[in-house]
């Protein structure tokens, strides 16, 4: 149950640190430390799954893995089995402010083998026992990667047609031939959910819970497509027949495509949705608090046939609604979810986010449209949502200043009394912090009055995304003190 209080979105990669990329090392402690320091009672990261081209988090290679990205060398390194001069000197990245992910690929990679190398006897036991707590997922998913380190990273649709169809004789001889290289990618995971246990433990004894973010969909190259095809719509080349997407909007003329492929939810139902019931399971226990992406596609969803070159010509498709999550509640009791219930919301879909009990989503950017009426603006709150100034999608508040139509900023400017000595950006969070909303979550970079240049993310663009990160510097005595005076004020 989530009462009246207030947390931070910042995803891992934007920690800052040493080696390229934000870990779970010691800069993971400091922001918990931070975070404890303003008084607040949530962290909110992105989905924490290995990430593939393009670098989201919302396109993983698997549903249920965690990314290699974020194991912390320093650790190995206080663990015994990565000496510092092996990485101390390698470029990772030369702008401490952005990710190269390029640079991370290749060389953080290159030293999470050695690694592996030096941990091999060590780690028996507790690999072994790791191994057989995550058989639903592991064993599959290393032997992916290794399939995809073989065949040059091409997707598993252009692997050869044995294991791309996986024939058993196909699986029994790679398993035998890639047995090193598998035995690596499930160290890699030993140690991402090691460390990130460690790192949740820290948080929740301290008063910080985590809230996690699933995507609705998989990804086509992932291996939840290749080992467990029955749950998407797939033709007999295993091609997927129809890819989700949003029709045009605010975002974009054409719709969004993203391509993923649409579930066959026939099948998943029945299955009893057992898919879907040990995705949210996993995810459970990785944070206190799941937000699930584009939840109103459960209601309905629009789905794009494949080779499509834009969303427009979609359509509206009726999705499994409250069978689905009443599976859910019949097997997992209570679980902590918000639902990301942004875009085109009929009455539909509005009842169905009531009837599951979950919040929903505020976001003030989206409140000062001056074309219409908006349910975002606060007087339209219920006390059940989750208020933010922005999610990893929108513009930071001042960079909104900056783009947004002089109309919809002169709205903003006299609905909420904005003024530059308060600081426009204080001024949002002053609107988020004092609403009906139990839940209110603000971007960091919000905290810092940011502009555009630390956006995480442009819908329907590839390339330049998820890159920004936090200059040590930036969290400060008296950023920290004026957080906890506000929140405080507000009563969170």
């Amino acid at each position: 149950m989530i009462k009246r209080s207030s947390g931070i979105l910042m995803h891992i990669t934007s920690l800052p640190g040493t080696y390229g990329i934000g870990t779970f090392g010691k800069e993971a402690y400091n922001f918990i430390d931070f975070l404890i320091k303003a008084g607040q009672k949530y962290w909110q990261i992105l989905p924490l799954g290995p990430t593939g081209e393009g670098d989201s988090p919302y396109q993983s290679f698997s549903s249920f893995a965690g990314n290699p990205y974020f194991i912390d060398l320093d650790i190995l390194n206080s663990d015994g089995i990565l000496d510092k001069s092996v990485y101390e000197n390698i470029d990772f990245g030369s702008n401490a402010e952005k990710v190269d992910y390029n640079k991370i690929f290749k060389n953080k990679m290159r030293v999470l083998r050695i690694a592996y190398e030096n941990s091999i006897e060590k780690y028996d036991i507790f690999i072994n026992k790791f191994r057989e707590e995550n058989k639903l997922w592991l064993e599959d998913y290393a032997l992916y990667m290794a399939l995809k380190a073989k065949f040059n990273l091409k997707p598993w649709q252009m692997w050869k047609s044995d294991i791309k169809l996986r024939k058993k004789s196909a699986i029994s001889h790679y398993k035998i031939e890639l047995k090193h290289e598998i035995e690596y990618w499930i160290f890699l995971q030993y140690e991402f959910f090691k460390q990130w246990a460690a790192v949740k433990n820290y948080a929740n004894r301290n008063g910080i819970k985590i809230i996690g973010d699933i995507p609705i969909y998989a990804a086509t190259d992932s291996v939840d497509t290749w080992a467990n095809s029955d749950v998407f719509l797939l033709d007999k080349n295993k091609d997927p027949i129809l890819v989700s997407g949003c029709p045009p909007d605010a975002f974009s003329k054409t719709g969004q495509l993203w391509g993923n492929p649409i579930y066959n939810w026939d099948y998943l139902e029945s299955t009893g949705y057992r898919w879907w019931i040990e995705r949210i399971r996993k995810n459970a226990t990785l944070y206190d608090v799941t937000r699930i992406d584009h939840f109103r596609g459960f209601e309905s969803f629009w789905e794009i046939p494949y080779g499509n070159d834009t969303a427009i010509d979609g359509k509206w498709v009726k999705g499994p609604g409250m069978k689905l999550f009443n599976a859910v509640k019949k097997e997992l009791g209570k679980v902590n979810i918000i639902a990301e219930d942004l875009g085109y919301l009929t009455k539909d879909v509005i009842n169905f986010r009531i009837a599951t009990g979950y919040p929903g989503m505020k976001v003030l950017e989206f409140a000062f449209d001056t074309r219409e009426e908006s349910n975002y603006l606060p007087h339209n709150y219920d006390k059940n949502c989750v208020v933010y100034i922005g999610t990893h999608d929108n513009d930071p508040i001042m960079g909104w200043f900056e783009n947004a139509s002089k109309k919809d900023v002169q709205f903003s400017k006299k609905y909420l009394k904005l003024n530059k000595r308060e600081g426009y950006n204080w001024g949002f969070i002053r609107a988020a912090l004092s609403s009906v909303a139990k839940l209110s979550v603000i971007q960091i970079q919000d905290y810092l009055g940011l502009g555009s240049e630390a956006r995480m993310n442009i819908p329907s663009t590839i390339g330049g995304n998820w890159q920004w990160r936090l200059k040590k510097e930036d969290i400060n005595l008296k950023l920290t003190r004026k957080i906890n005076r506000i929140t405080k004020l507000y009563g969170r």
